[in-house]
């Protein structure tokens, strides 16, 4: 391979596993010079060779000549393992940057890191940008959802190259925008990993269902999904689930039959919930989806308590047709979704407070719409909630998703409940359907929680007949004295 001359690359990029290979083909491909450099250098002299052959692609053998051969201000790409493998590559990168200078974290790393660096790297006058990448391979390859934020200077230096190699939606708005400052554009996009993992449950509780409670083979669940995919649940994922269940292996088999059920994770699902946690954001969908992939890694218990733990005896028969049973479980799977959506927007606009983000959330639905994972038909109403009332607090509050889920809900219940007579699981669908009947409860069961905690905590209580800010404490033994536990704490600010 020919040695650089110091060449004026437009960007640079570091990490040539499949993203960032796809991703400077994409940048090629779109009439940008990229520098790239891998720390096993083998693999820039195998691209520049093979992928990159005849492109405009400078090879880098160190960060130094990566640095020496970009355009100022400095524009650099890092698809490296999150964690400890970024910040090690950014220290390697400081002595050759210059004010001004900027540093795009592509990879998969927890928004908090990413906070961490945007402000490590303000303090020396280089920008940060935490940008969450969504459509895997194919998408860095083709056209992807990204996700940018970090330091605002950096945006009109990155713009045009990162919207040239977004996905487009329908309307052709790329997939990129802007998204906020510090680490926000990480957050977006675990939030979207969240979301995703809620899908794919929701998914598969409908298939388990089709199968379990309807007996269909897989040529009809296809077929029931690609029914569904005309409509309202038009979508990448439903989409795909029509594809996989005709898939046959070498052998004839159906591949989805021999198949462990068994689901990995990568844990963004998980720092979604977590988040949901600390911030007092019931995304409790998303957490039992998180929960039905841990679960399902317990394959070998599962197998042993299937043969001690029965379940119902003799289900009780449908009381509604094959064809009603397919509609009303549509019916399921769309109002549990917009419950999903609903609580990860909530948990954006909660997160938004404590950094000060100032996210655009119809903004955030476009972006989603094409390249990503959850790409749907769906996303498009969701923009034009926020369009309607960018200050929302519920997306179930809005007029179109709040009619949707008033003419789902009778099939929704239906489903629930043969599913539980029926002893099959669906914990995205029913935790969803609690969730809805929690919100639009005016008068709850959390009185009573609150009286337990003040009798044996003296952790007091609020009365219906007082003001908001006064607390109480009862002696409710007659032994106690008027002392307290302190002062009278909700885990949700919005009260």
């Amino acid at each position: 391979m020919a040695e650089s001359k110091h060449q004026q690359a437009d960007i640079g990029l570091i990490g040539l596993a499949v993203m960032g290979e796809n991703l400077a083909l994409n940048m090629l491909e779109h009439g940008y010079k990229v520098a790239v450099f891998n720390r096993t250098t083998e693999k820039v002299k195998k691209f520049v060779e093979g992928r990159g052959k005849g492109k405009e692609v400078i090879g880098c053998m160190s960060v130094e000549e990566l640095c020496q051969n970009l355009s100022s201000p400095r524009k650099i790409l890092l698809l490296v393992q999150a964690g400890k493998p970024v910040d090690e590559v950014i220290q390697n990168l400081l002595p050759h940057l210059d004010e001004g200078d900027i540093v795009i974290d592509a990879g998969n790393s927890h928004y908090n890191d990413s906070q961490r660096r945007f402000e490590e790297l303000s303090e020396k006058k280089i920008c940060f940008v935490g940008c969450g990448i969504s459509g895997g391979e194919e998408g860095a390859l083709e056209g992807a959802s990204i996700m940018p934020g970090g330091n605002t200077d950096a945006w009109p230096h990155i713009k045009d190259i990162l919207q040239s190699v977004s996905a487009r939606a329908p309307d052709g708005t790329p997939c990129c925008d802007w998204i906020g400052t510090g680490g926000s554009g990480h957050f977006i996009k675990m939030v979207h990993n969240g979301i995703e993992y809620g899908d794919m449950q929701l998914i598969s509780e409908g298939y388990t269902l089709l199968r379990d409670v309807l007996k269909m083979s897989n040529d009809e669940i296809s077929d029931t999904f690609k029914q569904y995919n005309e409509g309202d649940m038009d979508s990448f994922l439903v989409k795909i689930t029509s594809e996989i269940f005709k898939k046959k292996d070498k052998d004839g088999n159906y591949l989805v039959d021999v198949i462990l059920d068994t689901a990995g994770q990568k844990g963004t699902g998980q720092w979604t919930a977590t988040s949901g946690l600390d911030l007092g954001v019931p995304v409790t969908l998303i957490g039992e989806a998180v929960f039905a992939r841990y679960l399902s890694a317990q394959k070998k218990e599962r197998v042993k308590a299937a043969q001690i733990l029965k379940g119902p005896q003799s289900p009780p028969q449908m009381v509604v047709s094959k064809d009603k049973f397919v509609e009303d479980l549509k019916d399921a799977l769309y109002a549990s979704k917009i419950i999903s959506y609903a609580q990860g927007f909530v948990l954006l606009r909660e997160a938004a407070k404590s950094p000060h983000w100032e996210l655009h959330y119809g903004d955030i639905a476009a972006m989603w719409r094409g390249g990503c994972i959850i790409q749907s038909r769906f996303l498009n109403n969701i923009k034009e909630a926020f369009d309607r009332d960018a200050n929302i607090k519920n997306l179930l509050l809005d007029s179109f998703f709040s009619d949707k889920i008033q003419k789902a809900q009778a099939g929704w219940r239906r489903i629930a409940s043969i599913a539980i007579q029926h002893g099959i699981p669906i914990p995205a669908i029913t935790t969803a359907l609690s969730y809805y009947d929690g919100y639009r409860t005016e008068n709850g069961s959390a009185n009573l929680i609150q009286a337990q905690r003040d009798y044996f905590g003296a952790h007091t209580f609020r009365r219906k007949d007082k003001g908001e800010d006064e607390v109480f404490h009862f002696n409710w033994t007659g032994r106690g004295g008027n002392t307290t536990a302190g002062d009278y704490v909700v885990s949700h600010s919005n009260i």
